[in-house]
């Protein structure tokens, strides 16, 4: 309606004015892909509140970007380092739309992203993982090293389970741009997750402004100095037509094999000397034996034979 336009033109003319910018997205900006949300009207946990049980049988290798991917991933070639996505999604489906994954942190994951705990660096993958949780896919880091060795660490999936701390270097990542952001733009998410619920205050402690874009109320609405109760494409197509921005439709093709998409936060850790203390308790005799490990907790170990 007239409302939603004006204030869509408002959100555009944010966007064209403000300097750093920090997207935030929710399950909604996916759901006109055919992956449900979570509190929207058929919402995973909205339905399972009125004692109905949610269709969550997903193919997210057919799924393509939204309207609003394509907008982001454009605004953010166009705006180059000045832009930044935080997403809540592991659908892929920002990747899918072109924008850089040096421009993205996933803070729950992505079910195409492996990653390597030795080096730090991620890998898109062709087809979705079989796991969740962190866990050893089966392949290896091709990444090369120092002196040209490769790494060949153990590969693991990304996708967060519940007990699972959100990874460091993707959170550390999004506040500190938050927090250098004049313009948090929310969108398709109510922000009931923490800590990323509360990441557009940190935009907002900085002086910069608040965007939400969201069918339902969120949580810090009144911080906000623009809201509007909206589907996100519904805005997102006002929003690049008053930017004159092109919005791209064909999305990229799905990775064939590993494909390695983001180096690491992080130079790759120090190696310590390591010993190692062997103790044949039926001879009585103490084997020391020195070595490398990864880590300052390695640097004295006990074997017992």
């Amino acid at each position: 309606d007239n409302i939603v336009a004006q204030k869509s033109k408002q959100l555009a003319e944010l966007i064209r004015s403000s300097s750093k910018i920090v997207f935030l997205t929710g399950a909604g900006i996916s759901t006109a892909s055919g992956i449900p949300d979570f509190r929207g009207p058929k919402g995973v946990w909205t339905l399972e509140e009125m004692g109905m049980s949610p269709d969550v049988n997903i193919d997210f290798q057919t799924a393509v970007p939204t309207l609003t991917h394509f907008a982001i991933a454009e605004i953010c070639r166009i705006r180059d380092k000045s832009c930044y996505v935080i997403s809540q999604n592991v659908d892929n489906l920002h990747m899918r739309s072109g924008l850089d994954k040096e421009k993205l942190s996933e803070v729950h994951g992505n079910i195409f992203t492996e990653k390597c705990p030795s080096c730090g660096r991620e890998f898109e993958r062709g087809k979705p993982s079989e796991s969740i949780g962190m866990k050893k896919t089966g392949n290896l880091c091709t990444a090369r090293k120092i002196r040209n060795i490769r790494c060949r660490g153990k590969l693991v999936d990304t996708v967060l389970d519940w007990e699972d701390p959100l990874p460091f270097d993707e959170l550390s990542e999004s506040e500190r741009r938050c927090s250098d952001a004049d313009l948090c733009v929310v969108l398709g998410t109510t922000l009931q997750i923490q800590p990323t619920g509360n990441m557009p205050l940190k935009t907002k402690r900085g002086g910069g402004k608040i965007a939400i874009v969201n069918l339902q109320k969120t949580r810090i609405d009144s911080s906000a100095d623009l809201v509007i109760n909206a589907k996100c494409d519904e805005v997102m197509k006002v929003v690049c037509e008053e930017l004159s921005l092109t919005i791209p439709s064909v999305p990229h093709p799905p990775c064939e094999g590993l494909r390695m998409v983001k180096e690491c936060f992080r130079p790759e850790p120090p190696k310590f000397r390591v010993k190692r203390v062997k103790v044949d308790k039926d001879l009585g005799i103490v084997k020391t034996e020195e070595g490398c490990g990864d880590s300052a907790s390695d640097v004295v170990k006990q074997e017992e034979k």
